[in-house]
């Protein structure tokens, strides 16, 4: 006895889109307008180094001039002061704890390829970095039932 009727192509797809899906955009030149961040002695009163480690440095540059960049929200500068001086922590002694505790930070940013499958963010690339160099020719390949000398014969 069949069943019910399968219903349209267009029904059966799943219609629970998260609200988070972006498309990031690769942006010529990088964003100008990233905020500074402000001077470790501001952030950290009792501190005893005076100004930012250079990656820590690099890290911030990196993350502005990222398409995720234009994701955040003003509100979401607080959490990224945080993680900064996280980062920057790491940077003076590497400590197990502490890069857990970035990796679990920085999830909430998009700040790895995981992160953003999670959000559904697509980083979607102007045509020039689209555009790949030609492949090369592949290499011809021998037919190994033509490199036997006569015909073949069954070996004992």
């Amino acid at each position: 006895m069949p069943g019910p009727a399968p219903k349209p192509r267009a029904l059966r797809q799943r219609r629970n889109k998260t609200t988070t899906r972006a498309e990031l955009r690769i942006e010529e030149p990088p964003r100008d307008d990233a905020p500074e961040l402000p001077p470790l002695r501001d952030m950290l009163p009792n501190s005893r180094r005076p100004d930012w480690h250079l990656m820590t440095l690099a890290w911030w540059k990196d993350i502005w001039q990222s398409p995720m960049s234009g994701e955040f929200l003003e509100a979401d500068l607080h959490g990224l002061y945080r993680l900064a001086v996280l980062v920057d922590k790491f940077w003076r002694s590497p400590k197990k704890d502490l890069a857990a505790e970035i990796r679990l930070q920085q999830q909430a940013y998009g700040l790895t390829p995981l992160d953003r499958r999670r959000l559904e963010w697509e980083v979607v690339r102007n045509e020039a970095a689209k555009k790949k160099p030609a492949p090369s020719r592949p290499k011809r390949r021998v037919d190994p039932r033509k490199a036997l000398s006569g015909p073949l014969r069954a070996v004992k």
